[in-house]
C-alpha cells in the first residue's frame, strides 16, 4: 500500500502513517513517562467536570466489511485503528506535536553511537494476567517484520536488525540499528507496532494489555469490549464501549441524532456547519489533521526551474483555497508540512498572494503564457474544488491552467511518476518521517521528485547527531531550502471533524487524527 494513503480517507481508511518524532533530552536516561490523563478536564467541551465511572458509549466508524480484523498488525483502517488502541499499547505514540510519548515503554536510552538503543517496559500485564515481557515484544516485531506478511508497520521496522536484537532481562529490550537513529522511538511508536503476546497469531478472541477487554466481535458489524479494571494507565472511566460500523456518513450522523450512538468519527465540513451550535450534538474539530496542497515536479519542466516554482508560491492565496475548498474548515499553510509539529520552521515568514512578482519570476523563467496541466481527482475532501480555485489564481498570474480529473482508485499511484503538477494531501506524520518517506533521493513516494545530494546528506547528519538543539538546527536548514526552492505548494491544513452526543465528557480537541489522544476512549466518560 502506497505510504500516502490519505486518499483512501473519504472511504474511512487511515490518513496518517507510521512513526513519532524525539527530542532525545526529554526521554534519554529520564525515565520519561506517559502524563497521566486520568483525570483529564474536558477539553471539548470546556467542561471541569468530575469524571464520572459507569455507562455504555457506542462509537461509529466508516469499517471495512466482512472481511474485518481485530490482528492489530493488519490494521488499515480508522476503525482498525481505534479498535486496536482499546485493545493493545504500543511501546510509544505520539502526541499532538508529534512528538512520541512513551506508553508501554517507560523510558528509553540510546548509546553514544545512537545505533543501539535500550528500552525498559513499564509494568503492565495482558489481559490474562501475564506480565508484559521483553520476549513479547521481540516476538511482535518479529512477527511484523517477517519477509512472507505483508504488516503495514513492516517498512517502519527496517531499520532494526532484529536478529541482532535481545532481551537483556525481562523488562529490558535491546535494539540494535542498522545505522545511527536519532528519531528511534518513531519506530517504536508506528502505526500497527502493537505488543501481543509471546506465540499470539490467532486474534478471534484478543488478549492484549489495553484498557479494555475483549466481549465479542462481529466482523463489519461491531466489536464490544470492556473496562480493564487493573490497565496500568488507570482503569477506564465507561463499563463498555462498543464500536458500531456505519460506512456512510449520513448513517453515522442519524445514528447520533436518533441516539444510536454517541460519538460519529469523521464528518463533512458541510455536515459540521449544518449541525454546530443547534444543541442536538457537540461537533470537535482536531486541528492540523491533514495536509493539502499541489505537488510539483522538480526534475522536469516547467518546474525543474526554481524560478516557477516560486512563482507558483506566490500564486496562491491561501486563505480563499482554506475557505472555498475546506468550507473553511482548517488554517492556512506555508509551504512546509507540519504545522505545529516538533521541529516545524515556524520563525520563516508567511507567504501571501503576490501576482506581480509571480509574472516577473516568470518572465525571468521564459515562462510568459505558461500552460500546466493540474492532475487532480475525487480522491479526498476538496481536492477538485481546490484545482478549480487554483485554475482561477493562475489566470490572474497570466498561467493557463487545463484540470485533469483522474481515477480516484489508481490516484496515488497515477501522480507518483507522472504529469508536472498535481493535488496533493498527507495526514499528520512527523516531519522527520515526512522528508524521510517523500523527500530523500531513495524515498518511494517522493512524488516532487526532489532529489538533492546535499539534502540527504543533512538529513543523515541529523540523525547521527544526539543533542536536540543541533538536530532541531538541521532540521530548520532543511525547512528553508524546501520553503525557497521546494516542489511542495502547501496551502491549508485540515481540520479532522467528529460528533458527540452532548453528554459525552473527556474527547480531546487539541489531538490531531491518529495520535495518541485521538479515539481515547479510555478517557472518555458519559455525564
Amino acid at each position: 500500500m502506497n505510504d500516502d494513503r490519505s486518499g483512501l480517507a473519504r472511504r474511512g481508511f487511515l490518513i496518517a502513517s507510521g512513526a513519532t518524532a524525539l527530542a532525545l533530552t526529554a526521554a534519554c536516561g529520564t525515565g520519561a513517562t506517559t502524563p497521566d490523563a486520568k483525570d483529564s478536564k474536558d477539553t471539548a467541551n470546556g467542561s471541569n467536570t468530575t469524571p464520572k465511572p459507569g455507562g455504555r458509549l457506542r462509537a461509529a466508524f466508516a469499517g471495512g466489511g466482512a472481511n474485518e480484523t481485530l490482528d492489530p498488525h493488519a490494521a488499515n483502517l480508522f476503525v482498525d485503528a481505534a479498535r486496536a488502541k482499546a485493545l493493545f499499547d504500543k511501546l510509544a505514540d505520539f502526541g499532538a506535536d508529534l512528538a512520541a510519548v512513551p506508553r508501554l515503554a517507560a523510558k528509553w536510552e540510546p548509546n553514544d553511537a545512537l545505533d543501539t538503543w535500550r528500552i525498559t517496559l513499564r509494568k503492565a500485564a495482558f489481559h490474562d494476567g501475564r506480565p508484559v515481557t521483553a520476549e513479547d515484544v521481540l516476538h511482535s516485531y518479529r512477527r511484523i517484520a517477517d519477509p512472507q506478511g505483508t504488516f503495514r508497520a513492516k517498512a517502519s521496522l527496517e531499520p532494526i536488525d532484529l536478529d541482532a536484537s535481545r532481551a537483556v532481562d525481562a523488562s529490558t529490550v535491546e535494539f540494535r540499528l542498522k545505522r545511527p537513529y536519532a528519531e528511534f522511538p518513531n519506530v517504536l511508536a508506528a502505526f500497527g507496532a502493537y505488543i501481543v503476546p509471546k506465540g499470539a497469531t490467532a486474534f478471534d478472541r484478543p488478549v492484549g494489555s489495553g484498557p479494555f477487554r475483549f466481549v465479542s466481535f462481529t466482523p463489519g458489524s461491531s466489536l464490544v469490549v470492556k473496562r480493564n479494571d487493573t490497565y496500568w494507565d488507570g482503569a477506564p472511566h465507561l463499563d463498555e464501549l462498543e464500536f458500531v460500523v456505519a460506512s456512510e456518513e449520513s448513517a453515522r450522523v442519524n445514528a447520533l441524532l436518533g441516539g444510536q450512538v454517541e460519538y460519529a468519527h469523521e464528518l463533512s465540513p458541510a455536515t459540521a456547519r449544518t449541525h454546530e451550535g443547534k444543541g442536538r450534538i457537540e461537533v470537535v474539530r482536531l486541528p492540523g489533521s491533514a495536509m493539502q496542497g499541489f505537488v510539483m515536479k522538480t526534475d522536469r519542466p516547467p518546474f525543474d526551474d526554481p524560478r516557477v516554482r516560486r512563482a507558483f508560491f506566490l500564486i496562491a492565496d491561501r486563505r480563499e483555497l482554506v475557505d472555498g475548498a475546506l468550507s473553511g474548515a482548517g488554517d492556512i499553510g506555508n509551504d512546509l508540512f507540519g504545522k505545529g509539529y516538533q521541529y516545524y520552521a515556524a520563525d520563516l515568514p508567511q507567504r501571501a498572494q503576490d501576482l506581480e512578482k509571480a509574472r516577473a519570476l516568470l518572465k525571468e523563467a521564459g515562462a510568459e503564457g505558461l500552460r500546466v496541466t493540474l492532475d487532480t481527482a475525487p480522491a479526498a475532501t476538496g481536492f477538485v474544488e481546490a484545482a478549480g480555485i487554483f485554475k482561477e489564481q493562475a489566470a490572474k498570474a497570466g498561467v493557463t491552467v487545463e484540470i485533469k480529473v483522474g481515477n480516484k482508485d489508481t490516484y496515488w499511484k497515477d501522480i507518483l511518476n507522472n504529469g508536472t503538477f498535481a493535488s496533493y494531501r498527507s495526514g499528520a506524520m512527523p516531519i522527520e518521517s515526512h522528508i524521510s518517506q517523500r523527500l530523500l533521493t531513495g524515498s518511494t513516494t517522493n512524488a516532487t521528485h526532489w532529489r538533492r545530494k546535499d539534502f540527504d546528506d543533512l538529513y543523515q547528519q541529523a540523525q547521527s547527531t544526539r543533542d536536540a538543539t543541533r538536530r532541531s538546527a538541521l532540521y530548520e536548514r532543511m525547512q528553508r531550502r524546501l520553503h525557497d526552492e521546494g516542489g511542495f505548494l502547501i496551502w491549508g491544513f485540515a481540520d479532522w471533524i467528529i460528533a458527540t452526543a452532548p453528554g459525552v465528557r473527556g474527547v480531546s480537541n487539541q489531538a490531531p487524527a491518529n495520535t495518541l489522544d485521538w479515539a481515547r476512549f479510555d478517557k472518555t466518560w458519559l455525564a
